[in-house]
């Protein structure tokens, strides 16, 4: 069975904590794929999900509750199983920021109301899910052999799902990418619910009572191209760990099944083929001639968009909608990590058509929690892998960007947002061209007073020097951006300007200014 929260908040080491959960309506049942001990705030984007978070409280006890309401935040979107935070000493309880963006997110929060060793707690607990791995990856692979043996004996898909649903003791089905049901299966003793909410008698059916039945997808990619989606709905009281091992492990077996019972089309072979070879930068013959097996032209303008998704599938789906019924050629090969995107412009008026499809990208249906990143207009598909590397280049710096709590509120961290990489087409030439202690030596050059008074007060002066030259020097528009008063704003001008040898309007120091602006912050 998986290891949950409950289980492990019950272990010795960690009841000797006095534990205690702050997450009203969430279950202990969660389950624990990992225990690991941090108190960077920035940790988020190194963990996998799944995990149980132990911190000390140190650095949360002189963060401001913007950052600490961040951290839980970013951790939620991350996926973690529970955030255990050490009380008494520095940090008394658990800040009430804390505990309201945990409530937002639906994050489970422990206070640790006595000290435990960390040490001690992860390698004891740590060992246990290292042995309970070891058996879900044993089972899990006595189930793809058994899958594979009815392959190699000419199954059916029914069939070959019908060794993993009885494996895992729960129900499986294969899906196209676009809903249409490939194949089924379920354990022995399953019942369906009925549609009016009923199964068998008192609303129980022999596994049971369905509202308990958990939900995952796994994606199933043949060469490239998204073939298939395998859903599986676990009882309670049914191994998740193991059926989510399985389901991963079952990838390349179902990959070939879909390739022997519905191969995918030439033309999205030749698509996927096309992406691979953008995406390693192949040479400009190569994608040329590739181009025009996957119905894209290969003198046609184009545009890469570099794409992170909480649910990739599903925003592919919209994506690729949008451009079918606006008949815009196109190509896209998704990984684990980023979905890539390649679209033709017509020849005329190739800026006003990419900003139009900017445009359509950020008012795509559906709830997506998403960054698109669109490169600059290439001449044709030879250069391509350059639209593509200044896409990724603009999500790197959004990621950048992002790292300062200023700058977040300026950049949400969810929903849907489409950046325009020529937006950051300076930033990408620093990184690209100017080695990092020149631009260091350039930034403080031109910003170092500005920087110091920042530092020893606290202020936001380099977020309104910023706002307002990106605005193009608009000081009404930006005390709106940054949500001042006209009377604050020119007060804060007037002391940038101070700092900075006075107004830079009308002198070539302005673009100097801007420039550093921008670096400032860069790696």
């Amino acid at each position: 069975m998986s290891v949950s929260l409950g289980d492990i908040l019950a272990h010795p080491v960690l009841a000797a904590a006095d534990p205690v959960v702050h997450a009203a309506g969430l279950s202990e049942d969660l389950p624990v794929r990992w225990v690991h001990s941090s108190e960077v705030l920035d940790i988020a984007p190194l963990l996998r999900g799944g995990e149980l978070l132990l911190c000390g409280g140190i650095t949360l006890a002189s963060a401001t509750p913007e950052k600490q309401a961040a951290y839980v935040r970013d951790l939620a979107q991350r996926g973690i199983a529970a955030l255990a935070v050490e009380t008494g000493g520095v940090l008394p309880e658990i800040p009430p920021a804390m505990l309201e963006a945990a409530q937002e997110h639906g994050l489970a929060v422990v206070e640790l109301r006595k000290v435990v060793p960390f040490v001690g707690v992860m390698q004891a607990i740590n060992s246990i899910l290292v042995s309970e791995s070891a058996g879900h990856l044993q089972q899990a692979d006595a189930a793809t052999r058994a899958m594979a043996a009815e392959l190699a004996h000419g199954a059916s898909l029914d069939q070959i799902l019908g060794v993993l649903a009885g494996i895992i003791g729960s129900s499986v089905s294969l899906v196209s990418p676009w809903g249409v049901a490939l194949g089924s299966a379920v354990p022995a003793g399953w019942q369906k619910q009925d549609d009016d909410g009923g199964g068998s008698p008192g609303g129980q059916d022999p596994v049971t009572d369905t509202a308990a039945r958990t939900k995952i997808n796994v994606d199933i990619p043949v060469r490239g191209v998204l073939m298939g989606r395998l859903e599986i709905e676990i009882p309670a009281g049914v191994d998740a760990g193991l059926a989510r091992v399985a389901g991963d492990r079952a990838v390349d077996i179902l990959g070939l099944a879909l390739l022997q019972h519905t191969p995918p089309g030439l033309h999205a072979q030749a698509g996927a083929e096309l992406m691979r070879a953008v995406l390693t930068a192949a040479p400009a013959w190569r994608l040329e001639q590739l181009a025009p097996g996957a119905g894209f032209p290969p003198d046609s303008p184009a545009v890469v968009a570099a794409i992170h998704a909480a649910a990739p599938q599903k925003l592919r789906r919209a994506i690729e909608s949008f451009l079918s019924s606006s008949r815009i050629p196109s190509a896209a090969y998704q990984d684990d990590a980023e979905l890539v995107v390649m679209m033709a412009l017509p020849g005329t008026d190739t800026a006003g058509e990419r900003r139009k499809l900017l445009e359509s990208l950020q008012g795509l249906d559906g709830d997506h929690d998403a960054t698109i990143a669109v490169g600059p207009p290439a001449a044709g598909v030879a250069e391509a892998a350059w639209s593509l590397a200044e896409a990724r280049r603009a999500l790197d710096v959004r990621q950048i960007r992002r790292r300062n709590a200023s700058a977040r509120r300026r950049h949400p961290s969810h929903g849907l947002v489409v950046l325009d990489a020529e937006d950051t087409a300076v930033e990408s030439l620093a990184l690209k061209g100017i080695n990092a202690s020149a631009r260091d030596a350039f930034v403080n050059r031109q910003l170092r007073a500005i920087l110091d008074h920042d530092a020893q007060r606290q202020s936001q002066l380099l977020e309104t020097l910023q706002v307002w030259l990106d605005s193009g020097c608009n000081t009404a528009q930006s005390a709106r951006e940054l949500h001042l008063e006209r009377q604050s704003m020119h007060h804060r001008l007037q002391r940038i300007f101070e700092l900075c040898g006075g107004d830079p309007r009308g002198t070539g120091r302005l673009a100097a200014l801007h420039l550093a602006v921008r670096m400032a912050g860069l790696p």
